[in-house]
């Protein structure tokens, strides 16, 4: 059931979010800490400012010219200056945003990972040039892995963006890098589709000492290339595909599909960036954002 009234406090938490100005008391030390040894002109503006902007830019779907008008109206005799559209633009994409900055570690953690498209409303001269594309807009693929141990607060552990044209096994590998190497956390399962299975993945996690709970092909066979494990999982699905499922927590899996709605609820099904990087740049900000609110609320 519900609880409305913690929901209800939830949203106006998150609006107290968007809209505070709390960076302003710590403006004059980030800047001089951000131009110590910097060359060339020094910054007039500091990052966790840029960061909020660019939240607020995503959240209320705001173009960088009224992003501008909303700092003016609120920011007036508030912050030291106002930064214009084009400023605004330049530094958001060059922030370095970090999905998950909670980087305590864990122990026997719980993956599932799966990728979701999300619409492209222009992919511009650059995209078509880049990756060879045919005129149609096509999508991007967002592939993430999220800890489904704390059902209440799903956050996601690490997230990567590829074209459509690139397979859902090929990213496993760099999502479970950077959280078993850069995030120190101890992953005890992985939980996948059918699309994860590949030979190779079994073989990267048992590698890495991770159990795999990867639903195999429906013509998946016993092989003696295979690695024994997805032989094992071949044998096991094929026999009791059932008992298989409770034994694996397979049914979790579900939990990254409710990041993927609440995500598309949140920000929409699209971005509205022309170029690729800066694509990157905004479903990134979409993504840590998402985390703020799962934590925070």
């Amino acid at each position: 059931m519900i609880n409305w009234r913690k929901y209800n406090q939830s949203l106006v938490k998150r609006g107290e979010i968007m809209l505070g100005f709390d960076i302003i008391d710590n403006w004059d030390n980030e800047l001089k800490e951000m131009n110590k040894g910097k060359v060339g002109e020094p910054f007039h503006y500091p990052n966790s400012f840029l960061l909020l902007l660019g939240y607020a830019r995503v959240y209320f779907h705001l173009p960088f010219r009224q992003t501008e008008g909303i700092v003016r109206a609120h920011g007036e005799n508030k912050i030291p200056s106002i930064p214009d559209y084009s400023t605004i633009d330049r530094r958001i994409n060059k922030l370095d945003i970090r999905v998950n900055n909670n980087k305590l570690g864990g122990n026997d953690v719980i993956i599932a990972i799966d990728s979701t498209g999300i619409k492209v409303t222009n992919r511009g001269e650059w995209m078509r040039h880049k990756w060879h594309c045919k005129s149609r807009k096509g999508y991007l693929k967002i592939h993430v892995a999220v800890d489904i141990n704390n059902k209440k607060k799903i956050k996601i552990l690490s997230l990567n963006v590829t074209t459509e044209k690139v397979h859902d096994s090929k990213v496993l590998p760099i999502l479970m890098h950077d959280i078993i190497r850069q995030q120190n956390i101890d992953v005890n399962t992985v939980i996948a589709d059918g699309s994860y299975d590949n030979n190779k993945i079994f073989q990267f996690l048992s590698f890495n000492d991770i159990k795999p709970a990867i639903k195999v092909r429906k013509n998946a066979r016993i092989r003696n290339d295979n690695h024994y494990k997805r032989n094992l999982a071949v044998v096991e699905q094929k026999t009791d595909f059932n008992k298989w499922k409770d034994s694996v927590s397979y049914g979790k899996r579900w939990v990254v599909e409710s990041v993927f709605s609440s995500m598309k609820r949140m920000f929409g099904e699209y971005v509205s960036a022309v170029k690729y990087p800066n694509m990157i740049k905004e479903i990134m900000l979409k993504a840590s954002l998402y985390n703020l609110f799962i934590s925070t609320t």
